[in-house]
């Protein structure tokens, strides 16, 4: 069956369907013209070879009899494993992610074509790796044009890294309320006056956020892009520009909460030990196609269940200091794991237009297992979620999974109680038991030592 995606009406030459484990694309008469010339000019095929975007073949013609109206063309494009949006990326996620924009605009310039807009939702990871995912993004490049998409790109790609490695402000909440980016007349306003003296920052945030309310006082900003030009050589040393000082950014200073957690936790290695055999067991059995690593951390439990069997991971955590070394590892491996942030208790919501545009975390694909390991304390204790709910949550995200529970003698559990009163009286171990054993069976369950942390192994009813 094809269905239309939701978060795909906004460029008319075009629609984007899901058909099993294929997308399809329908590109209209407003775009053939377009895309003929992008395709007669193997710009696209150039830029599949180099890994800068996502294949593409012609769909069958039955697929295309299927669509109302009947699209000029249809391509056919390999699903991307877990779609993922740049208010879920670290740093290093979302700098990757504008260094493939920038190196495949020049690309196209350098072949006579251009990019119609700057979007970072055009962007998707494979694992580790970024991907350009938006064919009709390319259009022909006619003499003088402006770069269209430039505000765009500061909004959604500059301008949140400008933040994060400037002011040491993590921008991934503001985005995700603000799903367009974050505008340069509000980045300009936080900058201090020394990250104001890049010229970069001159030019791209401060003169930008100016020009911008000086349009909205005089004139629409569609008039005063009639009458400017931009040589194509302009264009090209802004966008190398961008290159080199994006490329040149990094993180503040120190380290985060938890990035070290992995080294300094409540359990000695025999217990290490023992825990990675349950998770490891369990992946072996189930041989997940995907799954989520919830808590991941730098990623020890994610390789274990590659190790064991899973083909690929979502690997979730709060912490950005711990998630950046966990993309990081992977991406030395080139192992298939998707690092990205989450708040456990606050997951990415359906949002966008009509609430469908962007697709809440539990509604972006089959997931056939989970781990959630040193992460049932947080959310019940950290974020006064009950218990039973907390369960709920875990157990609804995937049909198999390992769930860790620290009791309250745990020195974590004890640290998140130590400044305020416990009002947590169903937070034991006989009730968390209760609580999985009535929405899944227990396949197994073990003590990680003689007084550890308790751990099972569920099969969801």
């Amino acid at each position: 069956m094809i269905s239309p995606d939701p978060g795909s009406f906004r460029d008319p030459s075009g629609r984007v369907f899901i058909e099993d484990d294929r997308v399809l694309r329908a590109i209209y008469e407003m775009g053939r013209d377009n895309f003929e010339a992008v395709q007669q000019a193997g710009i696209l095929d150039a830029l599949i070879a180099k890994g800068l975007l996502v294949e593409a073949e012609e769909a069958d013609a039955a697929a295309a009899d299927e669509l109302e109206p009947r699209p000029a063309h249809l391509l056919a494009h390999p699903k991307i494993p877990f779609i993922s949006y740049p208010y879920e990326w670290t740093f290093s996620q979302l700098k990757a992610a504008a260094l493939l924009h920038l190196e495949l605009h020049l690309e196209a310039l350098n072949s006579g074509f251009t990019l119609c807009d700057a979007t970072a939702y055009n962007v998707q990871f494979r694992g580790t790796e970024p991907v350009f995912i938006d064919h009709l993004s390319i259009v022909p490049y006619e003499d003088g044009e402006i770069w269209a998409g430039h505000r765009q790109f500061c909004m959604q790609f500059l301008n949140p890294l400008i933040l994060w490695a400037k002011r040491g402000v993590v921008p991934n909440a503001w985005y995700r309320g603000s799903v367009e980016g974050i505008p340069p007349e509000d980045l300009a306003a936080v900058l201090g006056w020394k990250d104001k003296l890049s010229f970069t920052v001159l030019a791209h945030v401060v003169t930008q956020a100016k020009a911008h309310k000086h349009a909205l006082k005089t004139e629409t900003k569609e008039k005063i892009v009639k009458t400017r030009k931009l040589p194509k050589r302009s264009l090209v040393a802004m966008l190398e520009g961008l290159k080199s000082y994006i490329s040149g950014l990094e993180l503040p200073g120190g380290r985060s909460v938890w990035s070290d957690y992995a080294e300094d936790n409540s359990y000695n290695a025999e217990k290490r030990a023992e825990k990675h055999d349950f998770v490891a067991s369990m992946a072996a059995s189930v041989q997940p196609e995907m799954m989520f690593d919830i808590g991941c951390n730098s990623g020890d439990f994610t390789q274990t269940v590659l190790d064991a069997g899973a083909q690929s991971v979502v690997a979730f955590d709060f912490d950005y200091g711990a998630l950046e070394r966990c993309y990081s590892r992977f991406a030395q491996s080139g192992e298939s794991v998707l690092p990205l942030w989450l708040d456990a208790a606050n997951p990415s919501p359906a949002q966008g237009w009509a609430n469908a545009e962007r697709a809440s975390l539990g509604d972006r694909g089959k997931i056939d297992a989970m781990v959630a390991l040193a992460v049932i304390h947080h959310i019940a204790i950290g974020r006064n979620v009950p218990l039973d709910m907390a369960v709920d949550w875990l157990i609804g995200l995937a049909p198999y999974g390992v769930i860790e529970f620290p009791n309250k003698d745990d020195v974590m559990v004890r640290k998140l109680l130590a400044n305020r009163k416990d009002i947590f009286p169903d937070y034991t171990e006989e009730a968390f038991l209760h609580h999985v054993g009535k929405r899944a069976a227990i396949v197994e369950q073990k003590k990680l030592g003689a007084d550890g942390r308790m751990i099972v192994q569920y099969r969801r009813k």
